[in-house]
C-alpha cells in the first residue's frame, strides 16, 4: 500500500510505502495510514495498492477498509481523496465506485 500525502493545493508532500502484503492479504491500520499526514499537518491523502492477480476489482475487504479510512479521516479532518486499486492494465477508483 502506498500513501500520497497532499497539501492544501493537492501537491504531493510525501509518498510513503506503508504495507507489503502477501499474495492475497494485507494487515491495515487506519492510524498508520494517516500518520504521515498528521505528522506533516496535511489535509488530504490518496491511498493505492495493487492486486497481484492483475484484476483491479475491489474485494469486500477493500471496500470495508475504505469505509473505515473515510470515517477515520473525517474524525482527523484529513480527507481521503481516493483509494485506487491497480491491476494490469486497468485500475479502479473506489471514490468513483462508492461515491463518498
Amino acid at each position: 500500500m502506498h500513501i500520497l500525502v497532499l497539501d492544501t493545493k493537492n501537491r504531493v508532500v510525501e509518498h510513503a510505502k506503508r504495507y507489503k502484503g502477501t499474495v492475497n492479504s494485507s494487515v491495515l491500520r487506519s492510524s498508520e495510514v494517516f500518520r504521515p499526514a498528521v505528522v506533516r499537518n496535511c489535509p488530504h491523502i490518496i491511498v493505492c495498492h495493487n492486486h497481484p492477480s492483475g484484476d483491479p476489482t475491489p474485494s469486500p475487504e477493500d471496500i470495508d477498509i475504505t469505509r473505515q479510512l473515510v470515517e477515520a479521516g473525517r474524525l482527523l479532518e484529513i480527507e481521503l481523496l481516493d483509494h485506487v486499486v491497480i491491476g494490469n492494465p486497468r485500475y479502479v477508483s473506489l471514490k468513483e465506485q462508492m461515491r463518498w
